[in-house]
């Protein structure tokens, strides 16, 4: 029999995992290339490479831009396209789907038992049913009370492999210097540098077998996995419990974007995010829909309370605010936590950055055109790193309002006044997520150190 022409549809994340699970040694398929979207620039053009690859592909794998789908299976003569991305509504994997089965190929999807590794530690896996969602103050949140019980955590982060795939094979972060060894983008170094100040190693890259075995393995020791998901994707490791965010600033939206209803619907737990800024008839919706599809989970709520460095900064001021990127880009927020933090300090004006943006800045505001009056914190590569710095300092404004989960003026020359924005995850009431952490440790016999130093197993 023919082997099945194979094309997988991604955003150089997803894609390269469902490849090393599924596809790579498989006798039954042929993999004749990647399609990159454009959530990242520069994914397509490139080779995913023999290395990673394996025996079945010596001269590695192309990567296409997905707007060739249509002729890519027609002259490949491909029987499957796999839909390999995240943070996207139903009806753009429909449209997908719809441009596949028009040019006379199969629509396909790999699902959790086909694409979850298991581990021989235990896993907490934090998700999202969105991008901005406060999933990563929730991951940050649940790494510090495991460390408070003196557990070793080791944190695994969903891929964002955008250079080198070979050097990018197995990446382990402890140390800030790591961010320059791994030539690390803006987006990267906002997922892995709050860990490693907070002092656990944590994870990511493209081959996550390994990386689970060196996870596993750490130097530093492992007694817990947690993986910290990214988008809205659902795990690469089979959870021992699972941990959904959701957000009432876009209430509905949790049964509407793929693959986000799925984390919702495997969660254990459900965390309502950002209840203190979000309409009460919006949290509403949120709980109607976690009832509907997980009335098991438990539900926990949460604040995300804005804190500013240097308020009198914005006070007064026409300032630029800088929001995390993927927030605004695919997660389609026009807003974020530097517009609330400018708005309660007193901020004189919004200052619209577009006027000034140079290089793929302009082109990311042409993509993106809901963002509005803010300043996406983009940073594919040195390059784009560049103009961003260049957009920063050309705008006509009296200060700048950061509010990138890390220092951007550490990696940027910001030449005005400037001043960072934050947040943290803050529970309100019972159940939370210390209680759950607990019990999940007693459940799981980790060695909880006692205030003496020593240590039990509960």
């Amino acid at each position: 029999m023919r082997k099945k022409n194979v094309i997988i549809i991604g955003s150089a994340g997803r894609d390269f995992h469902n490849f090393n699970m599924y596809f790579k040694d498989n006798d039954e398929y042929n993999v004749v290339g990647f399609t990159g979207s454009q959530q990242v620039p520069g994914i397509s053009g490139r080779k995913y490479p023999p290395e990673l690859a394996g025996a079945l592909y010596p001269k590695g794998i192309p990567i296409y831009a997905e707007e060739e789908l249509p002729r890519l299976i027609k002259d490949l003569k491909v029987d499957y396209c796999v839909f390999s991305y995240s943070d996207v509504t139903y009806q753009h994997v429909m449209g997908i789907g719809a441009i596949v089965e028009a040019a006379g190929a199969n629509y396909m999807m790999l699902g959790p038992n086909d694409t979850m590794l298991q581990s021989k530690k235990p896993v907490i896996a934090v998700g999202a049913v969105r991008t901005g969602a406060g999933k990563s103050q929730t991951s940050r949140s649940i790494v510090g009370l495991l460390m408070k019980q003196g557990l070793k955590v080791v944190a695994v982060r969903h891929p964002m492999p955008y250079g080198d795939l070979i050097a990018q094979r197995v990446q382990r972060f402890a140390e800030l210097s790591d961010l320059e060894k791994y030539n690390c983008s803006v987006e990267e170094m906002e997922e892995y540098e709050p860990h490693v100040i907070r002092g656990n190693v944590i994870y990511a890259g493209v081959d996550y077998a390994a990386i689970l075995k060196a996870a596993e393995k750490d130097p530093k020791g492992c007694d817990v996995i947690l993986w910290d998901g990214g988008n809205n994707d659902f795990p690469f490791f089979k959870p021992d419990l699972m941990v959904t965010v959701a957000d009432p600033h876009r209430p509905g939206h949790e049964l509407c974007y793929y693959p986000g209803e799925i984390n919702l619907r495997i969660a254990d737990v459900v965390v309502i995010n950002k209840i203190d800024t979000a309409a009460p008839e919006n949290i509403q919706k949120v709980r109607e829909s976690i009832a509907k599809v997980n009335p098991d989970a438990t539900v926990i709520d949460a604040a995300s309370p804005i804190m500013v460095d240097n308020p009198d900064v914005i006070k007064g001021k026409r300032v630029l605010v800088i929001e995390d990127g993927p927030t605004l880009t695919h997660g389609e927020m026009n807003y974020g936590s530097g517009v609330v933090a400018a708005q309660r300090y007193g901020a004189r004006e919004l200052v619209d950055p577009r006027p000034y943006t140079v290089g793929t800045i302009t082109e990311t505001f042409k993509h993106y055109p809901h963002i509005g009056p803010l300043l996406p914190a983009m940073g594919y590569g040195k390059k784009q790193l560049k103009e961003l710095e260049t957009t920063i300092n050309k705008t006509d404004c009296d200060a700048v309002v950061v509010a990138t989960p890390i220092n951007l003026s550490r990696i940027i020359d910001i030449k005005k006044p400037n001043t960072r924005a934050y947040y943290e995850l803050q529970e309100i009431g019972r159940p939370n997520l210390d209680d759950i952490l607990s019990e999940f440790g007693k459940r799981h016999k980790l060695p909880v150190k006692m205030k003496t130093g020593s240590s039990r197993r509960v």
